[in-house]
């Protein structure tokens, strides 16, 4: 396996979440609140404090409620406002999906989320789980420069359940502009393995670097050194 260092991105949810994330040995943090609804848009006053505490990039989940990924045009009212938004506040990137009411890739939603940031790269987040097709979603994906990163379970509620569809999706990406990074109930004690079997150079850690593993617990800064350890190993 070469040697290239995996990356470890943390879903901080407050400045000391991003803080012992970032001593643990996180390379980047997912800043969301409502974690419980799998992460709506935090706050400006979040977004400016979490970028003042830390020297590392912070991606900011920008999604506006938790009812669907099929966005209306209320929706994207708000949706460009806070890319835009994210940006200043100083956000590396911003963490977003949409679809189609047939389950695609909503490439028209993506390209206007795509202008609103102007430059700024954008991860496709587990909106991409729920597509018809992943492959094909992947497939446009591919499509769009400013899509740096994709996050997928592989389609499973957990990805530790999707090895091979994780490592196909690897396959699909190398070579490419785009990152495929693994998260949704990644956990210590298997992550070296998933890693080594898939292939997948980027991971992404919630529940699994939090105190007791529980989602609304804070993030444990030993857990975090522990998965950079394993990872590095």
């Amino acid at each position: 396996m070469p040697h290239e260092r995996v990356l470890l991105e943390v879903i901080a949810t407050t400045v000391a979440d991003a803080q012992a994330a970032e001593r643990g040995g996180a390379d980047r943090l997912e800043l969301v609140t409502a974690i419980g609804e799998g992460g709506l848009t935090p706050s400006i006053g979040m977004i400016e404090a979490v970028v003042a505490a830390v020297a590392i990039p912070v991606n900011v989940i920008v999604r506006p409620h938790s009812r669907s990924f099929i966005y209306d045009s209320n929706d994207y009212a708000v949706m460009l406002r806070d890319v835009r938004a994210a940006k200043l506040a100083g956000a590396h990137a911003a963490v977003i999906g949409m679809l189609t009411p047939s389950h695609e890739v909503d490439r028209e939603g993506l390209q206007r989320a795509i202008d609103a940031a102007d430059g700024m790269s954008l991860t496709f987040h587990r909106a991409f789980d729920e597509a018809r097709d992943l492959q094909e979603a992947f497939d446009v994906l591919l499509g769009f420069d400013a899509v740096t990163d994709v996050l997928t379970s592989g389609g499973k509620p957990s990805v530790l359940d999707a090895p091979a569809q994780i490592a196909t999706l690897v396959q699909r990406a190398a070579h490419t502009h785009c990152t495929v990074l693994a998260g949704a109930g990644l956990t210590l004690d298997r992550v070296a393995q998933f890693v080594s079997s898939t292939r997948v150079r980027a991971v992404h850690f919630g529940s699994g670097v939090r105190i007791d593993g529980k989602g609304l617990a804070p993030v444990d800064e030993n857990k975090v050194r522990r998965a950079r350890n394993l990872l590095d190993a």
